[in-house]
């Protein structure tokens, strides 16, 4: 199949891409910093660059999305190029993978079955990667890939929901807030023991409770905590220009009066 103009480019960009990236992992000429990373070292930076996309895509910056893409494709890249310094894998193994799986799970689309809706494409997506991996019968070691591969807060939240459609739930919301005000008790109780082991503990249930609120109210914990960062930042911005010296400078009672100015200003 020739490929067109556009493709072309692309290839060719990308190529230049691997090339870059192979000539920084060169035990020739190549960079320090590049050499010495790991498949392990590098897990810091995947993390970073999808929140930096995530965060570029809710901005609409077509241009930060796109340059945010590309250092979320370096990380690819670069992965691929150490498995490949080590003698595992390499980037064409990694492309050949997800079209291999691509092609497999849209059978609607690259072989002869017929779908009716987007939850018909789910529910068939679901059922041959069921197929591709059988599932461990242990409701136990289907959340321990949650808490291995996501974020806290977002795991928390897979957890919650798994454990409560196979009926592990309470029978309404008002149970829900019964074990908010025992887990935020216990957790008074750790703090005032002065135990911070435990403490810590107990505020992880605390957290734990208030996702489950979250999930009973149909709210995203995590976007609910993105906006309230978000808030922040921009109360304190506020804050810092009116301020006539370093915020460090006022007292308490003065940071409240310039916080609630700003809080004002922004609600409207």
């Amino acid at each position: 199949m020739a490929l067109s103009k556009t493709n072309q480019k692309i290839l060719i960009a990308l190529d230049n891409l691997i090339q870059v990236v192979a000539k920084l992992r060169s035990p020739q000429g190549g960079c320090p910093w590049d050499l010495e990373q790991t498949q392990t070292s590098l897990i810091p930076y995947i993390i970073e660059e999808a929140y930096e996309v995530v965060d570029a895509l809710n901005t609409g910056d077509q241009e930060a999305i796109a340059d945010e893409l590309g250092d979320l494709l370096l990380q690819v890249v670069l992965q691929a190029q150490v498995a490949q310094d080590n003698g595992d894998f390499d980037l064409e193994k990694v492309a050949q993978n997800i079209t291999e799986k691509l092609i497999r799970r849209h059978p609607h689309v690259f072989a002869d079955v017929q779908v009716n809706s987007s939850e018909e494409v789910h529910q068939n997506w679901e059922q041959i990667k069921a197929q591709e991996t059988p599932a461990s019968p242990l409701l136990s070691q289907k959340l321990r890939k949650y808490h291995r591969s996501l974020p806290p807060l977002m795991a928390g939240e897979k957890i919650a929901k798994k454990v409560a459609k196979a009926g592990f739930e309470w029978e309404n919301v008002q149970g829900v807030w019964a074990k908010f005000e025992e887990e935020l008790g216990e957790f008074q109780e750790a703090l005032d023991s002065k135990n911070l082991v435990h403490a810590e503990e107990e505020l992880g249930d605390l957290l734990f409770t208030i996702i489950n609120i979250a999930r009973w109210y149909k709210l995203d914990p995590t976007r609910a905590l993105q906006g309230t960062n978000k808030r922040f930042i921009q109360r304190l911005q506020l804050m810092e220009n009116y301020a006539d010296k370093s915020l460090w400078e006022y007292d308490i009672d003065e940071l409240e009066s310039l916080w609630q100015k700003a809080k004002k200003q922004l609600n409207g």
